[in-house]
């Protein structure tokens, strides 16, 4: 009985493998002034397990990256790892909005990014940012129509707003107003970590 379970429990390790998933982003994605742990990637991975999940969360964010840097890195991030990863969560595009750079742009980057990840066999959940007001109405409808338009044209999911819950929320916030402390980066892992459950469901 106990040789039986043994082999049972071996079996359903072989059929269930660590998933790696990669937090590919910018400063949100970085941990930008929080402490070891605080961050976005350590916190996602310990909500996951928490869950049941046996994943690996990989940190790949970069302070101040736009969509463009984010592009020009993907190749020697992912020959980085030790294997490729099975899920991509992509969050880009806020700096470029910052600066005012052309949503086209930022859209063909992430278009790029994305088909570089899934040419790798990776899935991919595509995070969406949305424009300051004061860019004017023509920015902010271009700028907020890219990340749909994009995970319709790759058929990728899309967690609307990666800031969702923290943004404009008192308590959430560095002093700078933008990047979340660890309490908002609780709240943005416990809103998209159902995306991320429902991406890793049925991988092979």
């Amino acid at each position: 009985m106990f040789v039986l379970c043994a082999v049972l429990l071996s079996q359903a390790a072989l059929a269930a493998p660590q998933r790696t998933i990669l937090a590919y982003g910018d400063s949100l994605m970085a941990g930008y002034q929080l402490r070891p742990g605080e961050g976005f990637a350590p916190q996602l991975e310990k909500a996951l397990r928490a869950r049941g999940h046996d994943v690996r969360v990989v940190g790949a964010g970069v302070s101040g990256d736009t969509s463009a840097q984010g592009r020009a890195r993907v190749n020697w991030v992912l020959a980085g790892l030790k294997k490729q990863p099975d899920l991509v969560i992509l969050e880009l595009g806020a700096n470029d909005m910052l600066r005012g750079q052309p949503p086209a742009s930022a859209k063909a980057n992430l278009s790029a990014m994305i088909k570089a990840f899934q040419g790798k066999g990776s899935r991919v959940l595509l995070a969406g940012m949305r424009a300051s007001p004061n860019l004017g109405a023509p920015y902010v409808k271009a700028f907020d129509a890219m990340y749909p338009a994009l995970a319709k044209v790759h058929g990728v999911p899309l967690y609307p707003f990666f800031l969702d819950g923290v943004a404009a929320v008192k308590g959430t916030q560095l002093a700078d107003g933008m990047h979340p402390n660890p309490r908002g980066v609780t709240i943005m892992v416990a809103r998209i970590t159902p995306m991320v459950e429902k991406a890793l469901t049925g991988m092979k």
